[in-house]
């Protein structure tokens, strides 16, 4: 396994956002943890919150669940883990100025990168689903519009067939109404 698929099953998505743990990333600088944080404390100005936020008692609960751990309730840890959005992983190369740290922050940058092109690439299978539903809607639509006009062409002739009796009646309602001459002798007035 390489280093970036092993950067990318750190990342872990709480809060609806991608984000890396403090141990996490303590480790791979190669840093205690409690360095790490102290060295962010140090400089909290550079972590506005989405940039770096601190776990709930509930979101760890939920986290536990999801990660296969220890049993201890917080994992062996007195506080609640930070984590660390794309931002404030770049940010962390600012804070932890080491050679050793500016190569991890790339690896994981890249990490970052990669994760985000699989989100926002649909696979192959789905492609190919969507191309054969979207047929499937127009082949429908282009049936119903036949239809459409198959009943318009029959309405068409049937209203001229409706006028054209119409046009006769009336004809033949002006014939009837209209003055006849008498018949026979007429006496003059």
């Amino acid at each position: 396994m390489d280093q970036l698929e092993l950067i990318q099953r750190k990342i872990y998505e709480i809060r609806g956002q991608k984000v890396m743990l403090d141990r996490d990333l303590a480790t791979m600088y190669g840093v205690e943890t409690r360095a790490l944080n102290q060295a962010v404390k140090r400089n909290m100005e550079r972590f506005p919150e989405d940039f770096m936020f601190q776990l709930t008692d509930e979101e760890t609960a939920d986290w536990k669940s999801q990660i296969v751990m220890s049993n201890s309730i917080k994992m062996g840890l007195r506080r609640n883990p930070y984590a660390f959005t794309e931002l404030g992983v770049a940010m962390l190369s600012s804070v932890l100025n080491s050679k050793a740290a500016i190569q991890v922050n790339m690896g994981i940058m890249r990490a970052f990168v990669a994760v985000r092109q699989i989100i926002n690439l649909p696979s192959a299978t789905q492609f190919v689903q969507l191309q054969n539903e979207v047929k499937e809607l127009k082949d429908y639509l282009e049936e119903v519009f036949t239809d459409q006009n198959d009943i318009n062409e029959d309405t068409r002739m049937q209203l001229e067939l409706i006028n054209q009796t119409l046009a006769e009646l009336q004809a033949q309602r002006r014939q009837a109404e209209k003055p006849r001459n008498p018949i026979g002798f007429i006496k003059p007035k």
